[in-house]
């Protein structure tokens, strides 16, 4: 399988150059199948009695109020610097653009369709955001090497600002019980979640040249590390707790998989093609590989929060998951006629 997979990933170039690419394509399907396992794993454990009740719950807090911000702050800081910041500042026009008009096509989709309330954040983040860090970066690694790595940050940015500002706020907003918001009382912290405070925090380590002392680097990176595997083992719980059944390509599962891999790629070609003809194509590939990565693995946690249709965000992420394995030497290969 594998070898098939990198076979279509192929574009002929030399032979130490398809060595190394076809070696880190193996090492992202070797990941791929890794996240699947750790997903396994949470909800046999939580079959088998070894999670309490609140467990879940107390995770998905950890996640989001901890764990995410220092992953944010030290991949920003990792990555970037401000020079490279202002350098790619052209680009993030084009990425912006793009989001905003995934949000319009995804909010039309969303009433044409009458996506009942609990799955509309789910489904307008899904068309719109991606998962970057934990499978977009080894994924344009693997396509384009470490020399597409600017053109990668000038879109984990746009992603990290879209995902957590109006991308978190959908979702804490998209309740189940369809609850009017002119009801509620108006929570200023949705406009400012723990990993937004951890991305802003970055920028102005950044812009004011802060430096970071290594054992708060060093902390901040174990502690970040834990997103991911935790993410997954809480997908695995909600599986569990859900039932395997709950897998299932329904009408709202289909139509928002087709906005993520499709629609999501489409929108992204489209703005480049009309305001970019000269991009350098390794920056015009990485944007539309990463606009058809897979959902965010933090959905589900995200729903939980807004008392939104957990479940229906959990089969988002897991079947996103699998299918990017298909689709994205698809994206790959076309990207090749362009």
């Amino acid at each position: 399988m594998k070898v098939v997979i990198s076979t279509v990933f192929t574009d002929y170039r030399s032979l130490s150059s398809r060595k190394e690419r076809y070696g880190n394509i193996n090492d992202l399907y070797t990941e791929h199948c890794a996240y699947n396992a750790i997903i396994v794993l949470g909800y046999f454990l939580q079959t088998h009695g070894w999670f309490g009740q609140e467990f879940g719950q107390n995770l998905s807090r950890l996640i989001m109020n901890i764990a995410l911000p220092a992953s944010i702050f030290v991949s920003v800081m990792k990555y970037l610097t401000f020079d490279k910041l202002i350098s790619l500042s052209e680009g993030l026009v084009y990425t912006f653009a793009a989001f905003t008009l995934g949000y319009v096509v995804a909010y039309i989709v969303v009433r044409a369709f009458r996506v009942r309330p609990g799955r509309r954040g789910t489904m307008i983040n899904t068309f719109v955001n991606a998962n970057t860090i934990f499978i977009g970066l080894p994924l344009n690694v693997a396509l384009f090497g470490n020399k597409a790595l600017p053109y990668f940050l000038i879109y984990y940015i746009t992603n990290t600002i879209s995902t957590w500002t109006l991308g978190v706020y959908l979702m804490s907003s998209d309740s189940k019980s369809g609850k009017s918001k002119s009801a509620e009382k108006f929570d200023w912290k949705k406009l400012l979640p723990a990993p937004l405070v951890g991305f802003l925090v970055a920028l102005i380590f950044l812009v004011l040249r802060i430096p970071v002392p290594a054992f708060a680097t060093s902390t901040l990176t174990y502690i970040g590390n834990i997103v991911t595997p935790l993410s997954l083992i809480y997908i695995g719980i909600v599986l569990a707790k859900a039932g395997l059944k709950t897998i299932t390509l329904d009408r709202d599962t289909i139509i928002t998989l087709v906005g993520r891999f499709m629609l999501g790629p489409l929108v992204m070609v489209a703005i480049l093609m009309l305001t970019a003809k000269n991009m350098p194509a390794d920056e015009f590939k990485t944007f539309v590989i990463q606009s058809a990565a897979p959902a965010l693995a933090v959905l589900p946690i995200l729903a939980s929060h807004g008392d939104g249709d957990v479940e229906f965000s959990t089969n988002v992420v897991t079947l996103s998951t699998i299918m990017f394995v298909i689709v994205i030497p698809i994206v790959d290969a076309l990207l090749g006629y362009m």
